[in-house]
């Protein structure tokens, strides 16, 4: 089923938060050295992103959905998941975990995100209407602590520099490094190679 609009920013969001989990997952088993730096992504992303999300899914989204007794268990099982995913980060935040953990966590945060798109997302739209999905949208856009999901944009600069720099070992394929070259000179006006 296609994402309803009003559900779109949190959608992107969960890209982006599966995107670090499918990175954690290719770089495992995380080397001792670089256990820090993949810390500290993980304290970024949830200061930058995630922080807002769970509070706009708590405010908003998980309330609406507690209005359909069928989504009662499945609300309380995500609002158990965020508080045990909030421990996680502040694993991270304290730089305290092992590769196993590390690992854990990128699983436990993937298996969320599909929970809530795939259960959550899809049941809410079939069982809300246009106008109840349009007044969800706008509840999301008002509240205060979703301010940062109005405004969702790609962060500023190159996509290249927005790369961890773990080695090369867990960077994304030269591939899709050269596609981002390519991106960035296009964007900037620049001729740029095809291949």
């Amino acid at each position: 089923m296609l994402r309803d609009k009003s559900l779109i920013p949190l959608s992107r969001q969960h890209q982006h938060a599966l995107a670090l989990c499918v990175r954690i997952d290719r770089a495992s088993p995380v080397p001792q050295d670089d256990l820090a730096a993949w810390q500290s992504e993980i304290v970024q992303h949830f200061a930058q992103e995630i922080n807002f999300h769970f509070a706009a899914e708590e405010s908003v989204v998980f309330p609406a959905a507690r209005t359909f007794a069928e989504l009662g268990l499945l609300v309380e099982e995500l609002w158990a998941e965020h508080a045990v995913l909030r421990k996680d980060f502040a694993s991270a935040q304290a730089r305290s975990m092992s590769a196993e953990s590390l690992l854990a966590f990128a699983q436990r945060l993937s298996g969320h995100i599909r929970k809530e798109e795939r259960q959550l997302f899809e049941r809410m739209q079939e069982l809300m209407g246009a106008e109840e999905l349009g007044e969800l949208g706008r509840r999301l856009e008002d509240d205060a602590s979703a301010a940062q999901l109005v405004e969702l944009r790609e962060p500023a600069g190159r996509m290249e520099d927005m790369l961890p720099q773990y080695g090369r070992r867990v960077l994304p394929v030269a591939a899709t490094l050269a596609a981002a070259r390519r991106a960035d000179a296009l964007a900037e006006g620049e001729p740029c190679d095809p291949a």
